[in-house]
């Protein structure tokens, strides 16, 4: 639909002048009529040429392919002569010069082969193939023939900016070139190739393909290499893949693929046309021709080369190689920059917001009036561009967007009152998490009671002085902060497909490996924390922005064995997970407040994820009600931040003398530690330790376990 809505800018433009220094030689009806039926023989082509020289013409370009040898009946009765003469012992040396000067000047690719090359600024065209069943006929002989027929055509300079840079150009197999007579001696030669888009329009010409480890230039611009007397032709090679051509001091935008945007002057006949046999006959002023470019091609009916373009679908295929010169020469490009694709995005995304606020107080009957005006605003302002900078700006995702906007929010507005009952009536299914519903529908025994073993992740969170804060607000303000809190945590949970067990007032239980098995539930865990830390950070720029309350909260995770489930009555059930291991996880939540950190996580949970996350030993603890101690970490973020954390290898230093009860030496490390990182909590706590236990020395055979007295 894009593609259509290029072609409707290219009509709805118009026609554009072409440059004066293009022309175009038709091998015409007139001329098939006057100088008979094609192919003609090559005497006449070089007729063509030598008056052309003769004109002073700058370049000739044929959009022709000469591939055998000019094969006419004359030499052949020669021959046969020849031979008759040789069997009948006629061999005077009068009647074999006779012969052969005859046979010399029947032989006219000789003819064509000698004006081609007084002429000097002849480029011969030829064509690619490119797919495997084109080139079954050809042996490797014939393939490396054609590669030295094209020898001295090729890009002058291919430069990569980058190590990894590729051209996914068109790659040839094999190529129809001319006969070597011919090829020697002209001054160029470029491929006349065409490769429409899916729709079988003309778009874009390529002006690169490769053959055989090297890059060959178009038709077109093998001409104008002779016209502009071979100025430097190379390509710039990115990452992303062809970024330009580049020709003299012409930089030619073209895309990935080093295809040029043709910006098509009209239709069919824009360039000037001149009937071959006019030349012929010499009814022509020279000049009509003199310093110009002159391509040559057919146009008649039967051997026209056909193309279809946004102006026609009858159009002669020279007149696109005269488009790409003409283009280049007054370097007039159709451009689709790289920031393009952006403004398109932005575009969308403005008619996007700036129609949804509009319609939704609309009635239907005025929102179409305002989604009709801003269509005609915007396609009129697509073809502004286009018109006066050449530009090439999305058209149709814009416009679909509007519409499927007005559509959207006018059905949106007429089901609204209907979808509000069914939503009333089907509230209690949220009460379960779609993730548990689906499980449930693939076995539906998970609606009894009990429930399986598994190794599991748990992670609980909680507000810090959440009582505190909410004495000092309002129930509307106290809603509003706990809802947008909740939401956010809750959004991590689920962006790592974690299961939202409950909420229990301001604290979030959430549970990694169930349903569904997850065998990085530990990891999963780790990243939902860190992601709601960095979560909340945003929040609470934010809150203080607004001046509101400022949150803060602990959050533990523990990793082992726990039994997960539906469990409940037989009239109400969650599905929840239950066991020693939970309840440590809980706990983990709650020794944040002792060490003044924000996550905390098992030696269970560190074991899991040491790999891929940068923890620091925290402690030994013995939680309440818990006979052995469990060795604590404080998840500090992805393992590669090392640089970020430079006072973890000291803190631990520190950790190891508390250990050894060298409590001098301890504090001395925590205190380095402050000094790097002053509102390090866990320091802090240490010194104190030490500075206690300084005073009042530990019993021989200390474990350094900190019990805790609390939950």
């Amino acid at each position: 639909m894009e593609l259509k809505a290029l072609d409707l800018r290219f009509i709805s433009r118009g026609v554009v002048e072409p440059g004066p220094e293009t022309v175009i030689v038709a091998i015409d009806e007139k001329s098939l009529s006057e100088l008979g039926r094609w192919p003609w023989k090559r005497t006449v082509i070089a007729d063509i040429v030598n008056k052309l020289d003769e004109y002073g013409v700058k370049a000739i370009g044929f959009d022709i392919v000469f591939a055998e040898p000019d094969e006419h009946a004359s030499r052949g009765i020669l021959e046969e002569l020849n031979r008759e003469f040789q069997h009948m012992g006629l061999d005077d040396a009068r009647i074999r010069e006779l012969v052969e000067r005859r046979m010399e000047e029947a032989d006219t690719d000789v003819a064509l082969a000698r004006a081609i090359e007084d002429a000097g600024k002849v480029t011969l065209g030829y064509f690619f193939y490119t797919s495997e069943r084109e080139t079954a006929h050809l042996d490797e002989q014939a393939v490396e023939k054609t590669a030295r027929n094209l020898a001295g055509s090729q890009y002058q300079a291919i430069r990569a900016t980058s190590e990894g840079a590729y051209a996914p150009i068109v790659t040839a197999l094999a190529a129809a070139t001319n006969i070597d007579m011919l090829s020697e001696v002209a001054e160029n030669s470029g491929y006349f190739n065409a490769f429409p888009d899916v729709d079988g329009t003309n778009r874009w010409s390529p002006l690169a393909i490769g053959f055989n480890g090297d890059v060959y230039p178009s038709l077109a611009l093998a001409t104008l290499c002779v016209y502009r007397d071979w100025p430097l032709l190379g390509m710039l090679v990115s990452e992303g893949g062809v970024e330009e051509i580049v020709f003299g001091e012409t930089r030619i935008p073209v895309d990935r693929h080093g295809r040029i945007l043709l910006n098509y002057r009209g239709p069919g006949g824009t360039f000037p046309h001149y009937s071959a046999s006019d030349i012929v006959n010499g009814r022509l002023d020279p000049e009509l021709f003199r310093d110009k470019i002159v391509l040559m091609g057919a146009t008649a009916t039967g051997i026209y080369d056909l193309r279809v373009t946004p102006f026609s679908t009858v159009y002669p295929g020279i007149e696109i190689h005269a488009t790409v010169i003409d283009n280049i020469i007054h370097e007039d490009f159709v451009q689709r920059p790289a920031w393009a694709f952006l403004a398109d995005l932005l575009t969308i995304a403005l008619l996007g917001f700036l129609m949804v606020p509009l319609l939704s107080k609309m009635r239907a009957a005025t929102g179409l009036v305002i989604t009709f005006v801003l269509v005609v605003v915007y396609v009129l302002f697509n073809r502004f561009i286009f018109t006066n900078y050449s530009l090439w700006l999305n058209m149709v995702y814009p416009v679909i967007t509007v519409l499927l906007v007005y559509i959207g929010i006018t059905l949106y507005k007429y089901i609204t009152e209907e979808r509000e009952k069914k939503k009333i009536k089907g509230a209690f299914q949220y009460y379960l998490t779609a993730s548990v519903i689906n499980e449930m529908l693939k076995d539906p025994s998970k609606l009894k009671l009990g429930g399986d073993k598994k190794d599991l992740s748990v992670l609980f969170s909680d507000i810090r002085g959440f009582t505190t804060i909410s004495e000092s607000l309002t129930p509307e303000e106290l809603v509003y902060l706990l809802n947008e809190y909740l939401t956010a945590m809750t959004d991590k949970v689920f962006e790592h497909e974690g299961l939202l067990d409950k909420y229990m007032g301001d604290a979030i239980m959430a549970v990694f490996g169930a349903p569904l098995d997850q065998p990085d539930h530990a990891l999963r865990a780790c990243r939902t924390a860190l992601d709601m830390m960095s979560e909340l950070r945003k929040l609470q720029s934010k809150w203080s922005a607004e001046g509101r309350p400022v949150l803060d909260i602990g959050i533990g995770i523990n990793t082992g064995d726990m039994v997960v489930g539906n469990m409940g009555s037989e009239m109400r059930f969650d599905y929840t997970v239950m066991g020693d291991n939970v309840n440590l996880g809980s706990r983990l939540e709650g020794i944040n407040k002792e060490y003044g950190t924000n996550i905390v996580i098992s030696e269970f949970t560190y074991d899991q994820v040491k790999d891929k996350m940068l923890c620091r030993e925290l402690d030994q603890v013995q939680v309440k009600g818990k006979n052995l101690p469990v060795r604590i970490y404080e998840l500090l973020g992805f393992r590669g931040e090392e640089s970020d954390f430079s006072h973890v290898p000291v803190f631990e230093e520190g950790l190891d003398f508390y250990r050894r009860c060298q409590w001098d030496d301890a504090v001395a490390r925590f205190k380095k530690v402050l000094g790097m990182r002053p509102d390090d909590r866990p320091s802090a706590v240490y010194i104190e330790r030490c500075e206690a236990l300084r005073n009042n020395p530990p019993e021989p055979g200390w474990d350094g376990v900190f019990r805790m007295t609390r939950k």
